[in-house]
């Protein structure tokens, strides 16, 4: 069963790697550079899947889009669950809200942030009275949830903490992670995972990791 990973560069197609690698899978990469001024996905993306974007994944003729859905689809699946949580554990609520929480939640005020800071100063007053305090009320009630703990759910490392290291990649990249120390923590502790480390190995520079 073949599977190739459709991986764009500074992508949540990172933490898809990061999954197969935590899962023991053989799977095969295939670069996309974005486009430099625009830095959108190549047109080349379009020929996977209709919307041209990443992580897409191939796997014996079937195609796997959306990170999330990959993510919770290959942890269910996969290397005997071992990364998901049941149905009957009393921690799967809280799993699965954070491998919802991530896009749901917490990305929009991340990407409104960087299309309101191309806008220069005309953004300045939405980024004020909106954007930032947005990121800071998310990012205080994540910090406030990992005091005292190493990982999102069930006291263990799963899906959910992959699902959630590019909220956190982000907010590095953006500015203003140093303010919530349990962030930084955990961040640290995920990038010291050999699976974490094989997998900047497969898919090339990634600056958000940094």
């Amino acid at each position: 069963m073949t599977i190739v990973v459709h991986h764009l560069e500074e992508s949540r197609s990172q933490r898809v790697l990061w999954l197969l690698e935590e899962l023991g899978l053989d799977y095969e990469v295939k670069r996309y550079a974005r486009n430099p001024q625009t830095r959108l996905a190549p047109p080349e993306l379009k020929a996977i899947h209709p919307l041209g974007k990443s992580p897409v994944i191939e796997r014996d003729g079937k195609v796997f889009a959306e990170s999330g859905a990959i993510i919770e689809y290959f942890a269910e699946h996969e290397a005997g669950g071992k990364l998901a949580v049941s149905a009957s554990d009393a921690a799967r609520f809280d799993y699965l809200y954070w491998l919802q929480f991530a896009e749901g939640s917490a990305m929009l005020p991340l990407l409104l942030k960087l299309y309101v800071s191309l806008l220069g100063e005309a953004g300045a007053p939405l980024m004020q009275m909106r954007v930032d305090p947005e990121i800071d009320n998310h990012f205080s009630f994540v910090n406030a949830h990992l005091e005292g703990r190493d990982y999102f759910a069930a006291d263990r490392f799963t899906a959910a903490d992959i699902q959630m290291s590019f909220v956190l990649d982000a907010g590095n990249n953006r500015g203003g992670l140093d303010r919530f120390p349990n962030m930084v923590r955990v961040r640290k502790l995920q990038q010291g995972r050999p699976a974490y480390q094989k997998a900047l190995e497969k898919g090339g520079p990634y600056k958000m990791g940094a």
